[in-house]
């Protein structure tokens, strides 16, 4: 599937229809925007809870999430510091696929793009053009959301 450097993705185990993802193979591991992030532990296995604001000025629109941490992981960022991130597994659906992925959980408030799609999570799966935007289709930016409010 070739997909642009921009897609709107979603992310069905965290209960987000839809969020508008930068593609960037320059990126190891993918990133989404999170705060409140809470470590906890259910039936013995850890976890971490945090809100997401998955469209980029809409903080009005909060989705509540909770997932099995797989991991905390040092990142470098496109700055060049380094941050201690948490992991988890997710499923990513986008064109009516879906596999699973690994997503750090940081805040990216004053980036454009909610989530950041890095290479790991295309591998084998997705090829990128750069000329193209949007090649994933169905529904996003608020008519996605039209249900939750």
């Amino acid at each position: 599937m070739i997909i642009g450097w921009r897609e709107w993705l979603a992310l069905p185990d965290l209960n987000v229809p839809a969020i508008k993802a930068k593609v960037d193979t320059g990126a190891r591991t993918s990133a989404l925007h999170a705060f409140d992030v809470v470590p906890f532990e259910r039936d013995g296995v850890p976890h971490v809870a945090f809100n997401v604001h998955p469209l980029q000025g809409d903080d009005d629109l909060v989705i509540p999430c909770a997932a099995p941490l797989v991991d905390r992981r040092n990142v470098t960022n496109s700055g060049g510091q380094s941050q201690k991130r948490y992991v988890i597994a997710t499923t990513l659906l986008i064109a009516g696929r879906s596999w699973p992925i690994e997503l750090t959980l940081t805040n990216r408030d004053e980036m454009k793009f909610r989530m950041l799609l890095g290479r790991n999570a295309m591998s084998g799966r997705l090829v990128v053009d750069p000329s193209l935007s949007m090649q994933g289709g169905g529904k996003h930016g608020k008519k996605a959301y039209e249900n939750k409010r």
